[in-house]
């Protein structure tokens, strides 16, 4: 049964401004992850991955995986599609792995969410495993509501949305142009539908990463639109995503007055207060209090380097 009223806090703070996508069956890349400061790694073996290499990638990411090196980012498997066996092999062979979560491909409906989760619930070793699902196809667009809404189902794993732009635009045959214009309506529908669910969501990837500028309008774009971070495909990206979806001095400045000025003992049990000559309710202090939060997140985490 779906739940009702007030969404609740699903998890404590967890930082996806930089969310790194990379081949699961390149070494190279795997490696170069201990040296690299992203918040998330999605390891691609899905479209990244050749049908003749599904195989070797697995075990590539298995060792990878289970080699004792700490990783403080979130782990995420892209899996095939669950319509085949491969993308069932994907979930039984790698959970044991304790992945942060399965990102599940084009997913066109809550069936697609029921069906994962049922496959780790069968899995002794997937208790833990959350889900994404990527939103790629005008299919998945149409629904993202109810995709999301399963999100609310008691015991659902479902955790985030990521829209993906390269096969929407092959999906629909709608070109790419500056400022993704044609494109905004559906991003916007997905991220609504995301918070609507207390989930949270990752912009599309930006593909030319030698276009520093072009990936920094696209991230300031995805932050203005409210998403939480970036899906990306170069390291040269992880700094300028960082950075878009980090915290402004300014807003850090104003959050901490906002959450001191409530604190004070003339406020307590008050709904409006004023803090320097604006009125601000308890509404804002929840966000002055969701901001601290990530920002503490934030000065917390440690470059990878620093840990190996």
């Amino acid at each position: 049964m779906p739940l009702t009223g007030e969404i609740a806090p699903r998890h404590p703070v967890r930082l996806r401004r930089s969310v790194l996508c990379l081949p699961a069956d390149n070494a190279r890349a795997l490696a170069k992850t201990t040296t690299l400061d992203m918040d998330a790694v999605i390891y691609d073996l899905e479209d990244a991955v050749l049908p003749e290499a599904k195989a070797t990638a697995r075990a590539m990411l298995a060792a990878h995986l289970s080699d004792g090196v700490q990783r403080p980012f979130e782990r995420i498997i892209r899996i095939n599609s669950l319509s085949g066996d491969t993308g069932r092999r994907d979930i039984a062979e790698l959970a044991a792995l304790k992945p942060d979560a399965f990102l599940l491909p084009k997913v066109s409906g809550p069936g697609d969410i029921a069906l994962a989760g049922d496959l780790l619930s069968e899995i002794e070793d997937g208790d833990d495993i959350r889900l994404w699902a990527m939103i790629e196809t005008p299919q998945g667009v149409l629904n993202v509501a109810g995709i999301a809404e399963a999100g609310r189902t008691r015991g659902s794993r479902l955790d985030c949305l990521v829209p993906g732009l390269n096969d929407l635009r092959k999906e629909t045959r709608v070109p790419a142009a500056p400022g993704r214009i044609y494109f905004v309506p559906w991003l916007m529908q997905i991220l609504l539908a995301a918070r609507a669910a207390g989930l949270d969501v990752i912009d599309a990837v930006f593909n030319d990463f030698r276009d520093a500028a072009g990936l920094a309008a696209e991230c300031d774009q995805g932050r203005a639109m409210g998403f939480d971070g970036k899906m990306l495909i170069h390291p040269a990206q992880i700094a300028p995503a960082n950075a878009a979806f980090g915290i402004a001095e300014e807003d850090l400045a104003e959050a901490q007055a906002i959450a001191t000025a409530f604190a004070e003992p003339e406020n307590d049990g008050r709904a409006v207060i004023t803090v320097d000559g604006r009125m601000v309710e308890r509404l804002h202090l929840v966000e002055a209090e969701r901001l601290l939060a990530r920002a503490a997140a934030i000065a917390a985490r440690r470059p990878h380097s620093e840990l190996t």
